[in-house]
């Protein structure tokens, strides 16, 4: 069932309707989705975004995309105006993952919280390069039942990468010089217009594409405290 019936949040009362089984962040939905032994899919938006908007249109509003979601999910919407520490933490793990951030954010996490692929937004059928959305969700949900030992070392690199990066200017902004000379490497699962997740198969250093990372790095060591401690 959704649960944002009782949020606070007007973006999060904008979902609450949608036939998802949306919940809020916190520790229930992580341990339905340790019960369920299913991945996790964050949602993260504002009520002013366009993009945002559009995804909700197109596949959150749309029977049989929700129908997948609750399947092979627990989903979680999380408005960044109200918990800009959880958007702040997986923008800086999806920009380490070489992608470009932006909103919708749109992670897959273990049950435990942490990232190990993501987006923003994707079209409902292939379109604009992307896949479309309902071929990266069975996608990703096939890597994590069947390919663990792969999940488990990137969230195991992507948690290195993040823990270098909160101690390496603490309190400020990061520069390039310093993401560049974390030199964690990782394989990154891609995903192509078909949404057939390929296995984390292009090698990559964490940092040569990062462009969008934490305004605040004391908070971003609070929230990794919190989800990595």
């Amino acid at each position: 069932m959704n649960r944002l019936d009782q949020a606070t949040s007007p973006y999060l009362l904008q979902h609450k309707d949608n036939p998802v089984h949306w919940t809020t962040w916190g520790p229930d939905a992580f341990a339905e989705a340790k019960r369920r032994q299913v991945p996790v899919l964050l949602s993260v938006g504002y009520a002013a975004c366009h993009w945002c908007h559009v995804m909700a249109h197109e596949s959150f509003e749309d029977p049989a995309t929700a129908a997948v979601m609750n399947e092979l999910f627990v989903n979680i919407k999380v408005d960044r105006e109200e918990r800009p520490d959880v958007d702040t933490i997986y923008q800086s793990a999806l920009a380490l993952l070489g992608e470009s951030g932006g909103w919708p954010l749109t992670m897959f996490l273990t049950p435990d919280g942490e990232p190990f692929w993501g987006g923003t937004y994707f079209p409902p059928t292939a379109r604009y390069g992307r896949p479309g959305f309902i071929d990266v969700l069975k996608s990703v949900h096939g890597t994590f039942l069947r390919q663990p030992n792969t999940v488990a070392k990137n969230v195991g690199a992507l948690k290195e990468a993040l823990g270098k990066l909160s101690s390496s200017r603490a309190g400020g902004m990061p520069s390039l010089d310093d993401l560049d000379n974390l030199g964690v490497g990782f394989r990154v699962a891609q995903c192509s217009a078909e949404g057939d997740l390929h296995s984390f198969g292009r090698r990559t250093t964490c940092c040569h594409k990062v462009r969008y990372w934490a305004r605040d790095g004391k908070r971003v060591t609070s929230v990794m405290a919190a989800h990595y401690g």
